[in-house]
């Protein structure tokens, strides 16, 4: 997966997913953390516009810009459309920073819109955002990525090799062959349990879990880890990384959570994002 992460909650969250070269958020100190890796994003996309995600746009806008890498490379930024905040953030970023020296492109996007990430042969790798519920006067997302693929039609998944390649002379690949979409990421962004249908047979679902226990959850705003654990489990996820922790709980975070796997009884890898650490996933 190549995942680079860093999450305390209220202060900063993002997420560098080197295969597609993006940012999902851009809290404070990104750029600082990734260092000469700011020059190989190419997305940022944006779950809503609270500070501690996208605060960190100006440090990788200005690094990009002043450093010494790659002026030729462009950078998006993607962000729900209707959010004030964060377009009065990137209308004061364009502002200080009006000499740039590459292109950078900044898009609204809607649920369900498509941004194509990467395309090779019969293989297209694709992001939709879809709505998630945070605060009232805020706009939030969570983000699937999927990878569409084909196989072989049933009817043909008997045939030998040397079949398959005279079907495709004869016929073309398209006769042969149907596409599908395989889940490949999901991420929620802050927000209470995403629906199931969002994260159903994701091979990973990355879930803030700002609470550890419940109770101490004023509002409806977050969620809580049992809480993921049980939507995973019922959206048969292929793992789990539980983010966006408070730093109330450092000192008990792997007890709590293994706790809370035994008595959810989830069967799939978890790991999390502690609070005061960089998190990464190879």
């Amino acid at each position: 997966m190549n995942i680079i992460m860093y999450s305390k909650a209220l202060y900063s969250s993002w997420m560098y997913y080197s295969p597609d070269r993006m940012l999902i958020d851009c809290g404070e100190g990104a750029s600082t953390y990734l260092g000469n890796k700011s020059f190989a994003v190419q997305r940022v996309f944006l779950t809503h516009g609270h500070a501690d995600h996208i605060a960190g746009l100006w440090g990788l806008v200005n690094t990009r810009n002043n450093a010494m890498g790659d002026k030729e490379k462009s950078l998006e930024i993607y962000y729900p459309k209707g959010s004030k905040s964060v377009e009065e953030f990137l209308d004061f970023i364009l502002k200080v920073n009006n000499d740039l020296k590459y292109m950078l492109f900044i898009k609204p996007v809607e649920v369900g819109e498509e941004i194509v990430l990467h395309r090779t042969g019969g293989v297209k790798r694709v992001i939709r955002p879809f709505r998630t519920h945070h605060t009232i006067n805020e706009i939030s997302f969570g983000y699937n990525i999927y990878e569409r693929r084909k196989h072989l039609k049933e009817k043909y998944r008997d045939l030998s090799q040397n079949e398959i390649l005279d079907m495709i002379k004869k016929y073309g690949r398209e006769e042969i062959t149907v596409d599908y979409e395989h889940k490949i990421l999901t991420i929620s962004g802050d927000s209470t349990p995403i629906p199931v249908k969002d994260a159903h047979e994701t091979d990973l679902l990355i879930h803030e879990s700002t609470f550890l226990d419940e109770e101490d959850r004023k509002g409806n705003n977050h969620s809580s880890v049992k809480e993921v654990l049980r939507l995973s489990k019922e959206a048969k996820v292929k793992s789990l990384i539980l983010y966006h922790i408070s730093t109330r709980y450092e000192r008990n975070i792997k007890r709590y959570i293994n706790r809370a796997i035994d008595e959810i009884g989830v069967d799939f890898p978890v790991l999390y994002v502690h609070p005061s650490k960089i998190f990464t996933l190879k």
